[in-house]
């Protein structure tokens, strides 16, 4: 629309006559985006991008659709028939059009801040199961049909609901989708990381755009899976991601950029794809016929006459068992073509990259980096997740410590949304675990006081999207349905959750058990659009989990058990890290109750407490590893 109709002067002339024009970035202002979606949505009977809105003068929706091309062409109206026919409507009856958007507006709000509430139980986990079993590709992968999303809170959600509950077929469709996700095209082979989605069912041909949430979730998604499978491919997948990110999506100052663009010099894909002439011209005979037997780079080319690498036909150890060749010796081949193809393809024009940092997805790729940091034992990862940290927290508050959204140039702007505090809290609760530095304990509680001022529903329950401190729009709205993005109430569930085990906070507790009342309901209805709802939800069946380890920072038995329980699977599970002396003193400050929770005669000890009540403390790395198996 914006080549055909507002850089259009017929077009511009129309609206400048008669309208006021407002383009709206949706992810500046998702509070904007989420409530003419909604109307959107409600008036069609659908919704996307780009959105298209009219509005009286004081705001109200009165008319909505999506893509409309200048004139009326293939069953669709017209931009240009839209806009006379409904400045016509407005000079003749403008009572009329006043009606409508008083209406629409009257349904909107009484859907928006009303979720359905219900009694938790545990069998929407049952039901969230089974769904997803009818759902399932078992061939490539993924659920339902193309286009398919990464979507990976519902890989979070099967991971943790087969350990469980001990149901093996949960962990197999994770494992198949993550094999599938990363074998297919939707995976950038050449220069790591993944794109929006795919647009077959075989994750084959990607919608090219790189979206920094999207990352950030999957490299959780594969290092859990890691965790849980012991599969060393998870975790290389996951390290090659963040590679990706810290080469091409970190700023100077250590945040991170939001996305790149799927299109270079007008065509979408033209960076990422590859002819075999490319390939030749990049590398020697050998390996390039190697390369291109292993990688799908064939002369007819498996998408619009190239080639998108990809290993769905093949695998390098299978290539290497038929020809009875050394896999090391193949492998290192291949890293070596990999490098030399992408010094190649560097030289191409880039896409565009969105360069604005914004609070909420870099709160999620700072939990990543810290969940790496945790279960890789690499501490350069925590590095870089605290210097996104510390940049947000320095640049992107205001002066009362209330979050801003975006930043860009040294300028921050927006009152924060529900989603800046949630997943900017999930990254710092990461980051404490990665590092043990209670200053990032402080800030995650310092935002959980906040969002509860600012966002919380002191009459229903449940965390409004946008801050009462924000911008007053027509209506305000409670998300818990998980998109492409998992909800800002669900993280919150979850976060808070883990803030409360620790904190050892039963008001807090009281808070959570509240704001998973209030969506049982809708949750019920539909149990797999609520992946990250579920996972929050599992926490109290499981006894909202806690693990303090004690002991000196000199004693190499307490950093094998820190290690020990940062690389363990343990889903919801919070850990504290409490220091002997000093180094201590600033977490007992924070959080009095740890103060008994001491070393055992001398011995670093790991207590490990559910329900609020703790077992006897363990001393002994081999007792540790026990009592872990035990309580997942």
């Amino acid at each position: 629309m914006e080549r055909e109709s507002f850089e259009d002067e017929e077009v511009a002339a129309l609206l400048n006559e008669h309208y006021v024009a407002i383009k709206v970035d949706r992810e500046e202002r998702p509070d904007i985006d989420n409530l003419y979606m909604s109307v959107c949505q409600a008036l069609t009977g659908s919704g996307g991008w780009p959105l298209t809105v009219l509005l009286t003068p004081d705001k109200k929706p009165f008319f909505a659709g999506t893509y409309f091309p200048k004139r009326q062409m293939y069953g669709r109206m017209g931009l240009m028939e839209v806009l006379g026919q409904l400045q016509q409507k407005w000079a003749d009856n403008p009572e009329q059009i006043l009606e409508v958007s008083d209406d629409i507006m009257h349904q909107i709000n009484s859907h928006l801040s009303k979720p359905q509430q219900g009694v938790l139980d545990e069998d929407v986990f049952d039901q969230a199961f089974e769904h997803y079993m009818r759902t399932f590709d078992p061939v490539y992968g993924g659920f339902g049909s193309e286009p398919k999303f990464p979507t990976p809170h519902h890989l979070l959600f099967l991971m943790a609901y087969s350990q469980m509950y001990d149901r093996r077929e949960a962990l197999q469709m994770a494992e198949k989708t993550l094999e599938s996700m990363y074998r297919g095209g939707m995976y950038d082979h050449v220069g790591f990381g993944f794109a929006r989605y795919s647009t077959d069912e075989k994750w084959l041909v990607p919608h090219f755009e790189k979206m920094l949430y999207d990352n950030a979730l999957l490299v959780m998604a594969y290092l859990e899976g890691y965790q849980l499978t012991d599969n060393r491919l998870w975790a290389e997948v996951a390290e090659h991601v963040l590679t990706y990110i810290q080469r091409d999506m970190t700023s100077p100052e250590g945040a991170f950029y939001s996305a790149e663009d799927a299109d270079s010099e007008g065509v979408e894909g033209k960076f990422y794809l590859f002819t075999r002439e490319d390939v030749e011209a990049a590398l020697d005979l050998e390996d390039m016929h190697t390369y291109c037997h292993i990688y799908d780079i064939t002369p007819e080319g498996n998408f619009e006459g190239s080639s998108i690498p990809n290993l769905i036909q093949a695998l390098p150890h299978t290539y290497a068992e038929e020809r009875n060749l050394n896999l090391l010796g193949l492998t290192t081949q291949l890293e070596e073509s990999r490098e030399k193809l992408f010094a190649y393809r560097e030289q191409r024009v880039h896409p565009f990259k969105d360069d604005k940092v914004l609070t909420s997805w870099n709160g999620l790729m700072i939990a990543a980096f810290a969940k790496a940091a945790k279960v890789m034992q690499n501490p350069a990862y925590s590095n870089a997740a605290g210097k996104a940290a510390d940049l947000i927290w320095s640049r992107m508050r205001q002066p009362d410590g209330r979050l801003l959204a975006r930043y860009r140039d040294g300028d921050a702007a927006f009152t924060g949304y529900l989603d800046d505090y949630a997943f900017l809290m999930w990254g710092l609760i990461e980051l404490y675990e990665a590092t043990g530095q209670v200053e990032y304990l402080k800030r995650a509680l310092t935002l959980k006081d906040i969002m509860i001022e600012d966002f919380w529903d002191e009459a229903d329950g449940g965390f409004y999207f946008s801050s009462k401190q924000g911008e007053a729009l027509l209506s305000r709205s409670k998300e818990i349905y998980d998109g492409a993005l998992p909800s800002g109430n669900s993280v919150a569930a979850l976060q808070l959750g883990k803030l409360a085990a620790m904190t050892q906070d039963s008001a807090l507790k009281a808070i959570v058990d509240q704001q998973l009342q209030v969506f049982a309901g809708t949750a019920e209805q539909y149990p797999m659009g609520y992946a990250m709802y579920l996972l929050a939800a599992m926490q109290p069946f499981q006894g909202g989990r806690e693990i303090v380890l004690s002991g000196s920072p000199d004693d190499i038995v307490m950093q094998e058990m820190i290690s020990a329980v940062q690389q363990a699977y343990l889903p919801g599970a919070s850990v504290l890290i409490h220091w002997e002396g000093e180094a201590g003193e600033g977490l007992r400050e924070l959080l009095p109750h740890i103060r008994e929770m001491k070393p055992v005669s001398g011995q670093a000890a790991v207590y490990i407490c559910e329900h609020f009540s703790c077992k006897e403390p363990v001393t002994t790395l081999e007792a540790l590893r026990e009592a872990l198996a035990e309580s997942v």
